[in-house]
């Protein structure tokens, strides 16, 4: 969790210099050039101005959102955020490992799924045992919970 905040709040930071000191340079020397209906620099600041509040907004918004998870009400014998999670592929007879992660540490190569994927959110709130039906882009799944560590015990 302390590593989602660190980054939310590190790309904030990056994008208020460039907001406060950047932007505004850019914007000056731009008016500098004369009219402005016809000015392709003033025009690009002015929208990479408008992209960045924008993308401020999200990102504070996002930040207050994980400043608010409360740990100690994710389970601790189910499936939730943090957790790692081995389920048998029932289709390929193959075992995988997932590890339930917030959007932004989200890298499927490495295994790490988002609690808002299709994946994810099937297998909140299961326990070891349970069996998960599912859609994906790529077709049906069936997988069956073989081993769990939640957040808790991965803690330790």
């Amino acid at each position: 969790m302390l590593d989602i905040k660190k980054k939310l709040e590190e790309e904030i930071a990056t994008l208020e210099y460039e907001l406060r000191n950047e932007l505004p340079k850019e914007i000056l020397k731009a008016r500098a050039h004369g009219d402005l209906s016809e000015n392709a620099e003033y025009h690009a600041a002015k929208e990479r101005q408008g992209f960045v509040n924008a993308r401020l907004g999200q990102l504070k918004k996002r930040l207050g959102e994980v400043s608010m998870i409360d740990v100690t009400k994710i389970p601790h014998d189910r499936v939730g955020l943090g957790s790692r999670v081995v389920v048998l592929d029932l289709k390929k007879n193959e075992e995988i490992t997932y590890h339930i992660v917030t959007s932004e540490e989200a890298d499927a190569t490495q295994g790490k799924i988002s609690t808002s994927s299709p994946i994810g959110k099937s297998l909140l709130g299961k326990e070891p045992g349970d069996s998960v039906k599912l859609q994906v882009p790529g077709g049906a799944k069936e997988f069956e919970i073989l081993e769990l560590q939640t957040i808790h015990q991965l803690a330790k």
